[in-house]
């Protein structure tokens, strides 16, 4: 019995590890969306089709097929490959829903009387060749970068094999995992990437030999570019070390010829000039309430507007798509279930633990600066 069921893990690796190696080469031959590579992430479930050639990554939450972005595959297939997804998780069952899907979904289902959209947000993009103008136009961006050279942080980039093994990267996201207002999600903000790197590429910061931050970029092939997934900062990381990581990163692949670079969506920013009247009335009235009371678990706002300050050369609208009529609360919740990796609920009320005691550090903090004025 031990050995059968051995020989039966040993066999379900490999097997794993085939479809992780096609579906790789799938998003190196097709990848558009700028979510693409995330698809081989830690828990992501790999659906293939041999016609059309196509890969789609998701996981199943509440009875939805949340998906990675869109199918991976080339531009006249993508109909074809997604109706067969859906077709598929309807034999099961199964709604569909593609949660950062960009402007070739938002063509295909616009109009459609069977899927239906909301608005999440806007990510910024540029053509990094441009990206020197812009340093050279900021004197704030100029700034930020003086102040990180000026305490001894320089980057450079590491092969993947180094990066992997390297325990001062592992420490280093750590560190910022610990400052961040929510528990670690999952899905497509994974924060293990480091475990498989493959084609990304890894920007590290030093100071004094310390390592004090990286970035993490992942290759959108099919627009010659790049999604900036993470953006790292250590405990020991001066003002502007993230803005020098991004600097190194656009000047590397701008002198490779890559056209194009995204920071990644800014959840309910507005700089798309999307009328989020286009939402359903219960999604304006959630949304509304997230900006006005989420800033103690995620601060969008700050998200956004460091995005903004780096002048994009245009902001692309990022939405969710289900196949329904209506978008339902239960999309709502299955995205919400594929971020948290489980349920939301539980993952609400540990930000809420997790924001109660940051408060309360905060006010010890200020009650000790009191005593000893």
């Amino acid at each position: 019995m031990a050995l059968a069921a051995c020989i039966s893990d040993k066999l379900k690796a490999m097997n794993e590890q085939s479809s992780l190696q096609h579906a790789r080469e799938l998003v190196l031959r097709y990848g558009w969306n700028s979510t693409c590579y995330q698809i081989i992430n830690p828990g992501i479930e790999l659906w293939f089709s041999g016609a059309p050639d196509a890969v789609i990554g998701y996981v199943r939450r509440a009875g939805v097929r949340v998906v990675v972005g869109a199918p991976v595959c080339s531009s006249q297939n993508v109909e074809e490959a997604a109706a067969r997804f859906e077709h598929e998780g309807a034999r099961m069952g199964e709604r569909v829903c593609y949660f950062g899907a960009e402007g070739r979904l938002d063509r295909l289902y616009r109009d459609s009387a069977d899927h239906a959209q909301v608005y999440l947000g806007a990510q910024p993009v540029w053509d990094p060749t441009g990206w020197s103008a812009i340093i050279e136009e900021r004197a704030s961006l100029r700034a930020q970068l003086n102040r990180a050279r000026n305490k001894g942080v320089s980057v450079e980039e590491w092969p993947a094999a180094r990066a992997t093994a390297d325990p001062d990267l592992h420490r280093t996201l750590g560190e910022w995992l610990a400052t961040r207002g929510l528990p670690p999600l999952h899905f497509m903000v994974e924060t293990q990437t480091l475990e498989r790197l493959f084609d990304r590429r890894v920007f590290v910061a030093h100071r004094d030999g310390a390592v004090v931050g990286f970035l993490v970029a992942s290759p959108v092939p099919g627009r010659n570019g790049w999604l900036i997934e993470q953006n790292v900062r250590g405990s020991g990381a001066p003002n502007g070390t993230a803005e020098l990581m991004i600097d190194t990163m656009m000047l590397t692949v701008a002198a490779e010829g890559s056209e194009y670079v995204t920071l990644g969506l800014a959840p309910l920013s507005r700089r798309a000039g999307i009328d989020e009247r286009s939402n359903p009335l219960w999604i304006r009235l959630l949304l509304k309430w997230v900006r006005a009371h989420g800033r103690r678990f995620y601060n969008f706002d700050g998200l956004d507007a460091f995005k903004a300050k780096f002048r994009p050369d245009c902001w692309e609208p990022v939405y969710a798509i289900s196949n329904e009529r209506s978008f339902s609360p239960r999309s709502l919740y299955a995205i919400a279930a594929a971020f948290s990796n489980g349920s939301p609920i539980l993952l609400g009320l540990r930000a809420i633990r997790r924001a109660l005691q940051t408060e309360l550090q905060w006010l010890r903090a200020r009650l000790a600066s009191h005593s000893s004025s």
